[in-house]
């Protein structure tokens, strides 16, 4: 195993973007880039031992600077959306940015993954990325320092190590923003994919993409993965959580024991016989199936359309900064806060 470096772009004030890939012993590679901490391209065999790219992206940091779907990014301080664009926390109240309608999402529009991230590879399976977030910082409280590492291991596997600690209580959120495609990059719609969700129960969102507040049965409904399903089976159903998001966007209420790392869900692609299983120690899960790409312009000349990715975005339950019936997103001032996901890809049966 080993990484290489290697020149990616510039930013805007001429410091430079770097790349970063490693690759194992068994001949898959992950790239990632010091620009926002970006997970770039993931190599990985079919059936037949063809190596392609499962990750959509962009062909340099020029393209990753624009980036207005985040993929493959490391969204926070909080990952997907905050109700009314604010919280309090400590008798204060605290103000993001309305980027999403009247709400926030991904913390932005001041978003980590437009900054440059202090990058180092650390052996021959790891690179970490650093950052520091300043006291009010997209509107949160307390001056965050964050690390994010990614480790390709023998056994076919990224894993992401997210850790974190500030000098005050401030909600932390982290997740990664990867669009797969487990037929490859390229190769058009996901609707035929497979996936298994280990979640009994979700949470509903109203039409603005923000949480109700309730935690609902997915028994019945095709919000239900429980089992193998394909991903188009039942998106065009007549179901008010799939028409007002235009497809699959929502978090899945994980049945392991938070905090507890577990296998969580699972991407099937046929063709390929490309696999993925993802693994968690966090409560949620968005499932998204990429459904306002609309001709999005990526690398190798490919141009991504609706639905033609999925994300799993492992996760506190969206907008728990406000809704104290959920797990709180608040870690304390001045403790270390670790949070891990993996994700093993493998030739499925």
């Amino acid at each position: 195993m080993a990484v290489k470096k290697e020149a990616f772009g510039t930013m805007p004030d001429g410091r430079e973007i770097s790349l970063y890939t490693i690759t194992n012993e068994n001949g898959l590679s992950a790239s990632f880039t010091d620009l926002g901490a970006i997970w770039v391209k993931m190599m990985v065999p079919d059936k037949n031992g063809v190596m392609d790219d499962v990750l959509l992206g962009y062909d340099d940091g020029d393209g990753y600077l624009v980036n207005g779907p985040h993929m493959g990014s490391v969204v926070g301080r909080i990952a997907n959306r905050t109700g009314n664009a604010c919280f309090h926390l400590g008798g204060k109240t605290y103000t993001l940015g309305k980027n999403d309608g009247e709400n926030n999402l991904h913390s932005g529009p001041d978003y980590f993954d437009k900054r440059l991230w202090i990058g180092t590879a650390s052996g021959e399976d790891t690179v970490a990325f650093f950052l520091e977030s300043p006291d009010g910082d997209q509107g949160f409280p307390g001056n965050a320092k964050i690390s994010v590492k990614y480790t390709l291991t023998a056994e076919n596997t990224v894993e992401i190590t997210y850790i974190s600690c500030c000098d005050q209580d401030t909600p932390m959120n982290l997740t990664n923003h990867a669009y797969f495609n487990l037929g490859g990059h390229k190769s058009g719609s996901v609707l035929n994919h497979r996936v298994q969700i280990h979640a009994d129960m979700f949470t509903p969102s109203s039409a603005d993409s923000i949480p109700t507040g309730e935690i609902l049965m997915v028994e019945k409904t095709p919000m239900d993965f429980r089992t193998l399903k394909s991903i188009g089976a039942e998106i065009g159903s007549d179901y008010v959580q799939l028409t007002q998001a235009k497809g699959y966007d929502h978090n899945w209420c994980l049945n392991h024991i938070p905090g507890v790392y577990a296998l969580s869900a699972t991407a099937v692609e046929e063709n390929s016989g490309r696999a993925m299983d993802v693994y968690t120690d966090l409560p949620g899960v968005q499932f998204y199936t990429a459904n306002w790409l609309g001709g999005e312009k990526g690398k190798d000349g490919a141009v991504y359309e609706d639905r033609d990715a999925f994300c799993f975005e492992t996760q506190m339950y969206p907008d728990a900064v406000n809704k104290p019936q959920f797990a709180s997103p608040v870690i304390s001032a001045n403790t270390t806060h670790i949070s891990k996901t993996g994700y093993h890809f493998y030739i499925g049966k």
